[in-house]
């Protein structure tokens, strides 16, 4: 697969009392959590395009620019779309929409970069021998 302006991809998820924000810590409702959006965000984003990267390469998340605009409660499925529109070097930019059964709940745009996976996880390990 090519890496192209218009790759899309498609994720569901239901949510439980796990993803809520009482759950994660980011609130105190039974309501599907923004970090769990941001998690569903940055997979269905990293998927999308993974069967283009070449062997050892990998993609990170460098910036998330969200509206979470509407709550969803235990029971829902969640759905998030996303797609690739701009490409940069190694900088991938996409635009990102969740739904719930009931609409929008979620859009904005979501920064990757490609690194060498090998290279970029030695430099991460790097700062514990640092200390």
């Amino acid at each position: 697969m090519r890496m192209e302006i218009g790759i899309r991809n498609s994720l569901e998820t239901k949510v439980a009392a796990g993803n809520t924000a009482a759950a994660i810590g980011s609130g105190t409702l039974a309501v599907f959590a923004t970090p769990a959006m941001t998690a569903l965000i940055e997979e269905t984003a990293w998927r999308s395009v993974a069967a283009c990267l070449a062997d050892g390469q990998t993609t990170v998340g460098t910036r998330l620019d969200i509206s979470h605009v509407s709550p969803t409660p235990v029971g829902m499925n969640v759905r998030c779309e996303t797609e690739l529109v701009g490409i940069d070097g190694r900088r991938l930019t996409f635009k990102v929409e969740v739904y719930d059964e009931r609409g929008l709940i979620g859009t904005g745009t979501h920064e990757r970069f490609i690194v060498m996976s090998e290279k970029f996880q030695a430099k991460a390990d790097g700062k514990r021998l640092e200390l």
